[in-house]
């Protein structure tokens, strides 16, 4: 028996919300459609705001910090000569969450200004009560996006239903080759000459999501896993902030495993 097709409404978000203006896709799943659906439609308000999940040091973190404070400080130049601009970034960091405390992770929030929050498994009975914890605590922030960001914990059925088409994460290869936690390691391994680095939606599997964008890292003949991964990482920055500024200042959709900006 064929699937039947997905359908789209588009609903006006409540007064009390922080962004009441936006409109936000309503997606009815069809019987067995995984995460993220057949057809997602998201545009955010302006700034989009963003949650960022961190396990660890917070690079990528990092990065989206400074993106958000350059936006900031171009958009206060532009308003003492009085002069209108587009912002170059468009996106608010209005939480942290992470799996555990202690990280310099949530420092770099904290110095920031930023909200945090950490939650950690091993203090919930179940990781299905974990993840349904860390569902109602990002949502209580109402993110537009939710990026993954060096987080090393799965995301599971509860949280990903709860965000559908809106969890991206980053991954240390060109998707769909080496998959996992060793994609530089694997890239070695198998002698290949380019490598990079991936950004895509969350899907629920092991780095499988629809690919959003990709940047491609040569591999040097001398290169050791150190190497060749601290220059994946370098793109995988560079490559984030752009993602990340271009869904917030565009929106997305998601047709299948094909996503485009709006």
């Amino acid at each position: 028996m064929a699937t039947p097709p997905v359908q789209v409404g588009w609903v006006r978000l409540p007064d009390n919300s922080k962004h009441p203006y936006e409109e936000a896709a309503v997606v009815v799943h069809p019987e067995g459609t995984k995460s993220p659906p057949g057809l997602v439609h998201h545009r955010p308000g302006a700034p989009a705001r963003i949650v960022v999940l961190v396990s660890g040091s917070g690079t990528n973190l990092q990065a989206l910090i400074d993106a958000e404070i350059a936006d900031k400080a171009q958009q206060a130049q532009h308003a003492e000569e009085a002069q209108q601009a587009a912002p170059a970034f468009g996106a608010t960091i209005v939480a942290v969450g992470a799996d555990r405390t202690g990280i310099q992770g949530l420092e770099r929030a904290d110095q920031a200004g930023i909200p945090t929050f950490a939650l950690r498994v091993k203090d919930f009975a179940t990781r299905e009560d974990w993840d349904r914890a860390l569902r109602d605590k990002v949502a209580e922030y109402e993110p537009d996006l939710v990026v993954s960001a060096g987080f090393m914990k799965l995301l599971g059925p509860d949280f990903l239903a709860a965000f559908d088409g809106r969890v991206i994460n980053t991954h240390p290869a060109l998707s769909p080759s080496f998959p996992g936690m060793h994609g530089p390691a694997d890239a070695l391994a198998y002698g290949v000459k380019v490598t990079g680095c991936t950004v895509f939606f969350v899907a629920g599997g092991v780095d499988d999501g629809p690919v959003v964008a990709q940047a491609a890292v040569p591999v040097e003949a001398d290169d050791d896993v150190a190497s060749l991964h601290e220059r994946i990482k370098t793109a995988e920055r560079a490559l984030l902030v752009d993602v990340v500024g271009r869904l917030a200042r565009q929106g997305w959709t998601i047709d299948n495993r094909k996503v485009t900006f709006q």
